[in-house]
């Protein structure tokens, strides 16, 4: 047995919900969905007891209905594991990690800042990327974003200016 299959025994052992969600996607790649409310159980475990103890980056995602998080960790010995939760799109709560991974708040800001996720948690801070002039209800890697000023928007630059 591989050690990325131990890690995927491991992980259904310990928490049998992740049946058909934890899976070796190939050599040093092990990846995992859970429920939302099982998230931090599951990340705290591979963290504290399965050693990936480096948090790589955050991914976020518009998925329509719904906005998915991927966590992607890692180990010393190069094996990476990827722990996606999503949460609905109409209240887009998730609780910072930063008690883990104190590297984890630049991250968070990103997903706050481009998919309107509410992090839980997360100290006060800097936005990021983008500029503090931003607007603050405008999140332009949701799939419904239309930059306003455009064609897109429904209104052209002339048509805003008027309003």
């Amino acid at each position: 047995m591989t050690k990325e299959e131990n890690i995927v025994q491991e992980l259904l052992k310990k928490f049998p919900f992740l049946k058909d969600k934890a899976k070796v996607q190939r050599v040093r790649r092990v990846v995992a969905e859970t429920p939302a409310e099982g998230f931090e159980e599951v990340f705290v475990y591979a963290k504290e007891d399965l050693k990936f103890s480096i948090l790589c980056t955050i991914t976020g995602l518009d998925e329509g209905q719904a906005l998915g998080f991927i966590y992607h960790m890692a180990r010393t010995d190069g094996i990476t594991f990827s722990l996606k939760f999503s949460v609905p799109k109409d209240k887009p709560v998730i609780k910072s990690v930063f008690k883990y991974f104190p590297n984890s708040d630049i991250y968070e800001r990103e997903v706050m800042d481009l998919l309107g996720a509410e992090v839980e948690g997360l100290t006060k801070g800097n936005r990021y990327p983008l500029p503090d002039d931003w607007p603050k209800d405008e999140h332009p890697l949701r799939k419904d974003w239309k930059p306003k000023g455009t064609a897109a928007s429904g209104a052209l630059p002339d048509e805003e200016e008027k309003i």
